[in-house]
């Protein structure tokens, strides 16, 4: 039940930025393949910072939930393209993993990728990795990485 909660909880959040950020297409919504996979949102706050945040689910055997939020900052002039825009992005962020009969997961992420928004701005892909320290229930290192694709409105 609390996971369905925290889920709903997401949703609201995602849908009020969302109606803030309608004119300027600053908010996305999409989804993750990877590690987790799932939901992904992120929210402009000017053309290089952003709040990025997702649920999802562990896929690689364990039955363990994911919510993670992060700060971003893109670098827009590394890579030039033709058309669109293709920023780099570093940031760091939290998550917490409720895992089944075991104790959570709390650690720091930092997320290092990119994402190709497509000219127009509506639609944008991206790929990331994240490098973790999980400071409980041990302190430990953890790697996810995934690709996906986001909706800007």
């Amino acid at each position: 039940m609390k996971v369905k909660a925290w889920i709903l909880f997401f949703f609201f959040i995602l849908l009020a930025t969302s109606a803030l950020a309608a004119d300027q297409r600053r908010f996305g919504l999409g989804i993750i393949a990877g590690e987790p996979t799932g939901i992904t949102g992120k929210y402009m706050l000017d053309a290089s910072n952003a709040i990025d945040g997702g649920v999802g689910w562990k896929t690689s055997g364990d039955n363990e939930f994911h919510i993670y939020a992060d700060y971003l900052i893109h670098f827009h002039q590394l890579i030039e393209t033709q058309q669109g825009e293709l920023p780099v992005y570093v940031g760091g962020g939290l998550r917490w993993v409720k895992r089944e009969k075991k104790d959570n997961k709390f650690g720091v992420r930092i997320p290092f990728g990119l994402e190709y928004v497509f000219g127009g701005g509506s639609l944008g892909a991206f790929a990331e990795l994240v490098p973790i320290m999980n400071l409980t229930p041990d302190t430990e290192f953890d790697l996810e990485g995934g690709i996906g694709i986001r909706f800007y409105f």
